[in-house]
């Protein structure tokens, strides 16, 4: 029989093309036990069973093919708070957390807010801004029936019941309401894009990713149709591709936007744009 020690030696050895190959050896070998990482250390000695072990060299294979380890461990975390995850959502990723970062510090603390997400997937978004603001007022949306029960799996694990689910297609999904903030981190790439063919991107689904020919159709949409949803001195805030800066803020002037600027990335990339409705 194997032991825990003799497996993640062994996982390590096949996982050796990915970044962290003890991590996620580990990380799929505690998946499989359902145990923390730390038992790993505690019993290294622990022998697994057949289905066990079948189970864990079943992951890894995928994990050799490259699907990415958060869809084999059902979760990922963002802004210190676990998610879970399916195929049918975008993994939320650290760079989004900059827009839970922009709107913290756009609106006041103090008074209750009302905030609306839009394209939630995981809720990830929604749900890290309920975690730090709890009697803000926030809609969630989202186009997919699938994301959406993702998002409200996680709302529940996370006891956030200020937050308001709604199928809708952007703003649409607004019926009319007025927000202080509308957030998104809609699909953004272009349909040629040579990262769809690269990394975990390849296993995500492709409405969550790429808009238009250029990656700027949901953007555009985005920008026009809030215009109605803000109420005056409101904010919209989008995170957009590293090259997707000026073509952002052109959009949001031509929309009567005003205070638009682009905040900068850990990597030093254009990756938030925000913009003030006239008060």
């Amino acid at each position: 029989m194997m032991t825990l020690s003799m497996q993640i030696k062994q996982g390590l050895q096949r996982l050796k093309e990915v970044d962290s190959p003890r991590l996620e050896a580990e990380l799929l070998l505690a998946h499989v036990l359902k145990k923390d990482r730390s038992y790993l250390l505690a019993y290294p000695e622990r022998q697994l069973s057949s289905s066990e072990l079948e189970r864990f060299e079943a992951l890894i294979e995928r994990r050799i093919t490259g699907e990415p380890i958060a869809y084999l461990l059902g979760e990922r975390e963002f802004w210190s708070l676990s998610f879970y995850v399916t195929s049918s959502v975008l993994i939320p990723r650290p760079e989004t957390e900059q827009l839970v970062e922009e709107v913290l510090a756009l609106l006041r603390k103090e008074h209750k807010q009302y905030v609306a997400d839009l394209g939630t997937g995981t809720g990830a978004i929604a749900l890290a801004i309920a975690h730090e603001r709890p009697h803000w007022q926030i809609t969630a949306t989202d186009i997919s029936t699938e994301a959406l029960e993702v998002a409200r799996r996680n709302a529940e694990h996370h006891h956030c019941h200020q937050i308001h689910f709604v199928q809708g297609r952007w703003c649409e999904a607004l019926a009319g309401a007025q927000y202080d903030a509308i957030l998104s981190n809609p699909p953004y790439l272009a349909q040629d894009d040579p990262h769809l063919i690269e990394g975990d991107v390849r296993f995500e689904p492709l409405d969550a990713l790429v808009s238009g020919k250029n990656g700027l159709q949901d953007l555009h949409c985005i920008i026009s149709q809030a215009v109605s949803c803000l109420k005056p001195g409101g904010w919209l805030l989008l995170e957009h591709g590293y090259n997707q800066g000026a073509a952002v803020r052109e959009m949001m002037m031509r929309q009567g936007y005003q205070t638009i600027g682009t905040r900068i990335d850990m990597s030093g990339h254009e990756r938030v744009s925000i913009g003030q409705m006239p008060i």
